[in-house]
């Protein structure tokens, strides 16, 4: 968390506040566009905006925030909830959802149920897995201001009657934005592809090896930090994490990398 603060201090230096994020760009107070790679950890793997803000704010105006069940989420075992049915589609198999504040009392949680069959899902995994195999499956939503949610998609046929003490309950509101990115995720992955990543390798691959949309920096680590300084410098913001890859920027064009072909860091 230390690392996102002091990126987010070195943009705010140079560039003033972000105004306005849109797909894989963020727009400065000082006009300036900056290219996003971090994209939030993976959060926003799918772009900044959307159609779930739109589904937040709809739901947000029935005025059903309060700590009860609603149609976007219900008691586990007696209906099936709308965030469920969409892990189901994303994972082609019958899941029930549980959902917490971290990713370890999700690990936790899921490895109570099934210490031999966990997986942690990232989308467009170079490494070929049949989900439908996997018992317990933990992913985060690719939304990208739930920084503290984590989902356990547990399938059906062990998921009767289970409860989990550091579960966490989502608002209908929020429940259904991240139901919405489920669904946005599932479109996404049969949209993109190798073709939309491999047209920037000619400059990227100087500094990290890619697979599939995922960077890993070939930088020394002891090097990193000023490597990110430098991007920034060059208008692109990296990962300012070694150990968490940055992402090819989906709807950007060899012409946001121009800056750092011509200024390349030694």
């Amino acid at each position: 968390m230390s690392e996102i603060i002091e990126l987010s201090k070195e943009i705010f230096s140079r560039f003033g506040t972000v105004k306005r994020a849109r797909n894989c760009f963020l727009y400065t107070a000082k006009s300036v566009r900056l290219t996003d790679l971090y994209q939030q950890g993976g959060r926003a793997i799918l772009g900044w905006g959307g159609s779930v803000f739109t589904v937040f704010k709809n739901v947000l105006e029935r005025g059903i925030t309060g700590t009860y069940f609603t149609d976007f989420s219900s008691p586990n075992g007696k209906e099936k909830s709308q965030l469920s049915r969409a892990v189901s589609d994303l994972f082609g198999d019958s899941r029930t959802d549980f959902t917490f504040s971290s990713k370890q009392a999700a690990l936790e949680a899921a490895i109570s149920v099934s210490a031999q069959s966990t997986s942690v899902y990232r989308p467009w995994n170079p490494q070929s897995v049949d989900w439908r195999s996997v018992d317990c499956i933990v992913f985060e939503p690719t939304l990208p201001w739930t920084n503290d949610i984590f989902v356990l998609a547990v399938k059906e046929s062990l998921s009767e009657n289970l409860s989990f003490k550091n579960e966490s309950f989502l608002s209908s509101p929020l429940c259904a934005a991240v139901t919405r990115s489920v669904y946005d995720l599932i479109k996404a992955l049969q949209e993109r592809e190798e073709k939309h990543w491999f047209i920037y390798d000619q400059i990227i691959t100087k500094y990290w090896e890619r697979k599939g949309p995922y960077l890993f920096p070939k930088v020394p680590e002891s090097k990193y930090a000023d490597f990110v300084l430098h991007c920034l410098e060059c208008n692109l913001v990296i990962s300012p994490d070694y150990n968490q890859p940055s992402i090819v920027p989906f709807g950007a064009d060899k012409g946001n990398f121009s800056k750092l072909k011509n200024n390349p860091f030694d």
